[in-house]
């Protein structure tokens, strides 16, 4: 009785938490015969007394699906979703959830095994079109509810899952990282100084600055922790040498009481190196498992002179360009990983299984990986000892099966091997050996039994076969692995996550990574995580972290308690950045960290001066959860979400809120609040319209300028810019040094590109200057289409030898914007005067589009030891065709669009609306509406200030049968720039009244 007591018990509880299957079924959209497969489903759903719910791929989360007996998609709707959302179908099946499947194209997504054994799934139920009546009822009638807790596969975490910490920023080129115990972190800068993060204190401080050498890529390369650190205290060093000998040095040194000890540093091994031509040095240190150091180091070899093909340049003299004296030598550590045993007296020994005997009869023992350009990121699979790492590729022009034969590469080394550079790059994809002395191709290698017959080689002359890369991508999209991106690349491996050793760790990741390797990008700024099979091959790569775009991702690794520690290089080559930062990821898989918001309604100003702060931006993922605040202000202390301090005496303030939930997760944020120095008001009046333009209209304006602590301010002193952008509408980009304004859309489409990564605006990095550019090419429409060609396919030899990459995925009119905005830099002219009138006709015969920005800006002298502030204002004039699709708000009001007719437009009904910002009517007589009379007919009441404020235009539209038609009613004059609504009216009718695609105002009438 007892064992049937709890089996009753058992059910019980299996029952309470299946969900009931409820009457709903899910229709997604799909091609083809989608109208006829939601004609059969809708039909289907009646007959059973179904409720059918028309929606899309955002309806695939579970919160949304637990509603759901059942989904109904055709069989290619996989091919259009992304990692989260076949998740979350693959957890809904596992969990009780039926599928009805309509076979029209197979699906093309790769990576996914369930997918592909669908036939062999009993909640999927599979028919071609016609059948689709008689597998929706199977997949209906076969639905008993869901019970998530059955599902095998993890969900896949949610974004707010993650705390992003910054703990130190403005850092000088950091390049490797190693957590010490305690959650301290030591880290290295290429020009040769060690830095420690102090976890109690929370700063950072210089433990030793090494003399290096720091040009070229050379420097302090890499830093790594003894597996026996807790016990041995042994830090390790690799980094170029400074003086004349032109050696890279791996070394070690104890490290005690967060002091490293000089006297203590040994030399472990010493790799010559030339320091003439640029590139490649690599340096990444690890320990794997099994306690062998592994070491990466670069090709270093010439890489600015290789003619569009591979440096396997073989003439005398040119012996520093010929890659196959390097990676490709067998008697060479450059271009390799290399693998030893660090012996307690600091020597070294070969372990078994390198490449070469230890001997070093066929080539050098300490070699376990040959054939890489610069592997300058790899980890170390921690159980099965297998080496990952991004492999930084070339420039070629050499066609391949994607694009060029330019491609980064991830690679797998199972076991010791030859990777193929410089012969071969992908899938072992044949480079020409090009004859740089007859300037003529020569045959591709065979990369089953490749031959290094330059005279430069020192080792072997028959490799072992080459092994492909796992992933590889150049500058264009890639075919096969599509989420990778475009453009410039330089991709680098992490470690690979296992759940089991981190089982107790506060901060482990969820069991859905486990397996998986993280890899990422420096200039394309993304972390993927690869998933393998059970024989661990590629399968597939989908986003990681991917709300952050950390600014240059260049080191990655896992602390003990599961917190992820990344090392972010900043924006610009080579030199210190704001940007370059030390930051620590952390997991929450229960309860999460809330999220500090400051908002303050001034943050400079006279003093005394009281502000206002607030705590309104604050949040938390967990609903539930009630917010605490605290506020810390010169010693005081708050505990409302909105309060008012007042600051009595000038200086930098700073001001501190930790926000608290109910489980005592806290977060903080800060600002700091400038009282002493008023920031400067700049005004900028005219009688004119300062909304729109018209053809020639004159545009009087006068500028002034207050400032407390300044006084009067000369007028000569105020910058005043004045220019047309064809492009777009967006103010981002104005505020510049004074003088004409460059183009805004071809600024933000330069920093959203990889430009930034190698040209920065005034001062040269890889690339040169921006400044340097504009002064080289004056602004002409010739030198644009030059420039933007040059972007688009890539070249060297004006700035020097090294390439710039190519960007082949990018239209002719974006790069045309991007070399607008760099030529425009040197465009500032000698500025306007405070005061004047100006015509507007720069407009005349071009888009519609464009607009004027007419900018003022002046910096004051500084107060009381605030630094200068900037008060600056900005008018825009825009088009005054104000396309209804483009409105800022509205109001039961449906738009239909209509791509090929490049046509978009809204249904009015009754009280439906629409309303546009912040619109001036200073000099408008009439307005002209193009319309469709189709529908009952009413009026448009055009409005100022609120949705009820005085109407300012009245339109009746006939009823009509679909005829486009322009209308024009007068517009009473309102001087002052209010919202503009537009109100739709006919009492009564509940049917459709009229369709509007424009309003065009005009200034005669």
């Amino acid at each position: 009785m007892r064992k049937l007591w709890m089996f009753a018990c058992l059910l019980a509880l299996a029952a309470c938490s299946r969900k009931s299957p409820g009457n709903k079924v899910l229709l997604l959209p799909s091609t083809g015969s989608a109208e006829t497969i939601a004609a059969v489903a809708k039909a289907t759903a009646e007959a059973n007394g179904w409720e059918l719910v028309e929606g899309n791929k955002t309806f695939l989360h579970p919160d949304s699906l637990q509603h759901y007996r059942t989904i109904v998609t055709a069989w290619s709707y996989p091919d259009s979703l992304d990692h989260r959302q076949l998740n979350a179908l693959q957890r809904y099946l596992e969990a009780g959830g039926t599928w009805a499947v309509v076979k029209d194209s197979a699906f093309a997504v790769k990576g996914w095994p369930w997918l592909d054994a669908l036939a062999d799934n009993d909640r999927v139920f599979m028919a071609a079109p016609v059948e689709l009546e008689k597998v929706l009822q199977q997949a209906g009638d076969q639905a008993k509810g869901l019970d998530y807790s059955a599902c095998t596969t993890p969900a896949v975490p949610e974004n707010n899952r993650y705390t992003y910490t910054m703990l130190a920023q403005g850092l000088d080129e950091p390049l490797q990282l190693a957590v010490l115990p305690g959650n301290d972190v030591i880290f290295a800068e290429r020009k040769g100084a060690v830095r420690l993060y102090r976890s109690r204190e929370k700063d950072v401080v210089t433990l030793a600055q090494f003399n290096v050498y720091s040009g070229l890529e050379d420097g302090l390369l890499g830093v790594a922790l003894d597996p026996a650190f807790g016990k041995n205290h042994f830090v390790y060093f690799y980094y170029a040498v400074a003086g004349d000998r032109h050696v890279s040095r791996l070394t070690r040194m104890e490290m005690r009481d967060r002091k490293l000890l000089p006297e203590t540093e040994k030399t472990i091994l010493e790799i010559p190196t030339q320091r003439k031509y640029c590139c490649h040095s690599a340096g990444y240190m690890e320990f794997g498992a099994d306690g062998l150091l592994y070491l990466s180091t670069g090709d270093n070899t010439n890489a600015e002179e290789t003619e569009g093909y591979t440096p396997v340049d073989e003439r005398p003299g040119h012996e520093l360009a010929d890659d196959q004296a390097t990676s490709a030598s067998s008697a060479d550590l450059r271009g390799k990983i290399l693998r030893i045993r660090i012996m307690p007296d600091g020597t070294y020994t070969i372990p078994d299984g390198n490449l070469f005997p230890k001997d070093g009869s066929r080539g050098r023992p300490e070699i376990y990986v040959m054939g890489c350009r610069n592997p300058f990121r790899f980890s170390v699979d921690r159980k099965n000892q297998y080496v990952y790492w991004g492999d930084v590729g070339p420039d070629t022009k050499v066609p391949g099966s994607e694009g060029t034969i330019s491609y980064d590469e991830i690679n797998q080394a199972r076991q010791p091997g030859f990777f193929g550079w410089p012969y071969f790059l992908g899938e072992n994809e044949g480079l020409p050996k090009w004859n740089f002395a007859t300037k003529t191709e020569g045959p591709k290698l065979d990369p089953a039994k490749p031959i290094n017959a330059s005279p430069n080689n020192k080792g072997i002359r028959e490799l072992p076969p080459a092994q492909p890369a796992m992933i590889w991508f150049g500058d264009g999209p890639s075919a096969k692995f599509p989420l990778v991106g475009k453009g410039g690349q330089s991709v680098m491996a992490g470690p690979v996550y296992y759940a089991d050793q981190f089982v107790n760790a506060e901060y482990k990741l969820s069991d859905y990574y486990d397996g998986k390797l993280l890899i990422y990008d420096w200039v394309r700024r993304w972390i993927m995580a690869v998933t393998f099979d059970k024989d661990h091959r590629y399968l597939r790569m989908e986003p990681f972290l991917d709300h952050l775009e950390p600014a240059a991702p260049i080191d990655l690794r896992f602390a003990d308690d599961g917190a992820i520690y990344m090392l972010e290089y900043g924006t610009n080559w080579f030199s210190r950045n704001m940007d370059a930062r030390l930051v620590r990821i952390t997991y929450a898989a229960g309860n999460r960290r809330p999220v500090a918001g400051i908002a303050a309604d001034k943050l400079a100003g006279p003093a005394p001066m009281t502000v206002q702060f607030s705590a309104g931006s604050s949040s938390d993922p967990d609903r539930n959860d009630a917010l605490h605040y605290t506020w810390n202000i010169e010693g005081q202390e708050y505990t409302d979400s909105v309060i008012a301090h007042t600051f009595k005496t000038p200086g930098v303030h700073k001001v501190m809120l930790t926000v608290t939930d109910d489980h005592k997760a806290f977060d903080t944020a800060s600002l700091y609040i400038k009282a002493g120095n008023t920031p400067p008001s700049v005004e900028i009046s005219s009688e004119a319209n300062k909304s729109f333009y018209w053809d020639n209209a004159p545009f009087p304006y006068k500028v002034t300028v207050t400032d407390p602590e300044d006084g009067p301010v000369a007028p000569e002193k105020v910058a005043v810019g004045f220019s047309f952008i064809p492009y777009g509408r967006d103010m981002a980009g104005v505020l510049t040094q004074g003088g004409a304004m460059p183009a805004p859309k071809g600024k933000e489409l330069f920093y959203s590109q990889d430009c930034k990564a190698c040209h920065t605006e005034n001062s040269a990095s890889v690339g040169p200057s921006l400044m340097d550019i504009a002064g080289k090419y004056a602004h002409t429409d010739k030198n644009t289409a030059l420039l933007a060609d040059k972007v688009i396919r890539g070249g060297s030899g004006v700035w020097g030898n090294r390439p710039m990459s190519a960007h082949p995925g990018m239209a002719v009119e974006e790069a045309k914007m991007i070399v607008d905005y760099i030529l425009s830099l040197k465009n500032t002219g000698a500025g306007l005067q405070a005061q004047g009138t100006l015509v507007l006709k720069d407009h005349i015969g071009k888009p519609a589009s464009g607009v004027y920005l007419l900018h003022a800006r002046y910096t004051d002298g500084g107060a009381n030891g605030i630094e200068a502030l900037t008060g600056q204002q900005f008018v825009m004039l825009r088009h005054p065709k104000l396309e209804a699709e483009e409105r800022d708000v509205d109001g039961n009001i449906r738009f239909l669009n209509y791509i090929n007719e490049l046509l978009s437009y809204g249904v009015a009904r009754d009280g439906s609306y629409f309303m546009f910002k912040n619109i001036d009517l200073t000099g408008v007589k009439r307005a002209r509406f193009r319309v469709m009379q189709q529908g009952a007919g009413g009026t448009l009441e055009l409005r100022v200030g609120s949705k009820d404020g005085p109407w300012v235009c009245e339109l009746n539209v006939p009823a009509g049968n679909g005829e486009w038609v322009e209308l024009t009613a007068p517009v009473l004059e309102s001087n002052a720039r209010l919202d503009l609504w537009f109100v739709f009216r006919n009492p009564g009718n509940q049917g459709q009244l009229f369709c509007i695609d424009w309003t065009l105002f005009e200034n005669v009438k």
